[in-house]
């Protein structure tokens, strides 16, 4: 397995300018798992669903996306946990109905021998160790254990303050980077983490935690990027933008898997900002992740 994914996958309602809702997924690490098939890497879950027709339907969806479930629970006592996107003159807005959900249940415990090591990278982020105490001890251990068998850890910040106190979440989330190679931080995300508005600086205040690569998200400008002492700024893309829902996302899954491949950071994250770029171009989360042939042929076509 090339990416093994640990968090939680959701439901998503995206309400469509009609007012009607349009029914899909989400969850920030099942997205990236998906972004990262399209992209042609053999790519896990680890994660756990209620027994519901919802779990069911993520289920089906990883099957055909060719995402390996082995690593899933499911839960009879326990709801698939939904969510809700809006979208208005600021951008999309979004409502969760995630308490007591599958994957906020998991525990240390739970973690199945041998998964974690049997990957060559693990993927996780600030949502996975928010959703609940146990989650956040289980993303520690899951980290620990990929320490200790030499697997790569990629971390996204992704902080959501309906989920956890500022303070805690900005302690656990720079505890985590100490285990990560790769840190994907978003600038908002970011800033309000770290209290710097500077790209440059918000790049070396996460590689001071230890992280070699540091791929920082800039929304409509691009992205930036530190490979060891190197910068690169990353282009943006020409796109027609519907729905930014799961793009920092799409570029986690396609950013990964071109970095697995080549190790070049700057390269990797050139590739993913087009492939978030096509993204946003449709409805949901998941829907629009292009494919590798799609994200080729863009690049060509803006070389």
């Amino acid at each position: 397995m090339d990416i093994l994914c640990l968090g939680e996958p959701m439901i998503e309602f995206n309400r469509q300018s009609d007012g009607r809702w349009l029914e899909g997924f989400g969850g920030d690490v099942s997205n990236v798992a998906i972004a990262a098939a399209r992209q042609g890497a053999k790519v896990g879950m680890l994660s756990a669903l209620g027994r519901d027709q919802f779990g069911d339907a993520i289920m089906d969806l990883w099957h055909t996306e060719g995402v390996d479930t082995r690593y899933v629970t499911r839960h009879a006592d326990a709801p698939t946990g939904i969510y809700f996107v809006d979208h208005g003159e600021k951008g999309h807005s979004f409502s969760y109905r995630r308490a007591g959900s599958a994957a906020a249940l998991m525990k240390p415990a739970d973690l199945p021998d041998g998964a974690i090591a049997g990957a060559r990278l693990l993927h996780l982020s600030g949502i996975s160790q928010a959703i609940s105490d146990t989650a956040c001890d289980t993303c520690f251990e899951a980290m620990r254990q990929a320490k200790r068998a030499d697997v790569t850890v990629s971390y996204d910040l992704n902080y959501r303050a309906r989920l956890w106190p500022l303070g805690r979440a900005r302690a656990v989330i720079h505890e985590a980077l100490r285990y990560a190679t790769v840190a994907l931080p978003g600038f908002d995300d970011a800033s309000v983490l770290s209290g710097l508005q500077d790209p440059r600086a918000i790049l070396d205040f996460y590689a001071a935690f230890g992280p070699g690569v540091v791929a920082l998200t800039l929304g409509a400008d691009g992205a930036i990027v530190r490979d060891g002492e190197r910068v690169i700024d990353v282009p943006t893309f020409p796109t027609e933008a519907v729905d930014a829902s799961g793009a920092g996302d799409c570029f986690d899954g396609s950013f990964l898997v071109r970095w697995l491949e080549t190790g070049d950071a700057g390269a990797a994250a050139t590739y993913a900002a087009c492939a978030a770029a096509l993204s946003v171009r449709g409805y949901g989360a998941v829907a629009p992740i292009p494919t590798a042939s799609a994200v080729h042929e863009a690049l060509a076509a803006a070389a």
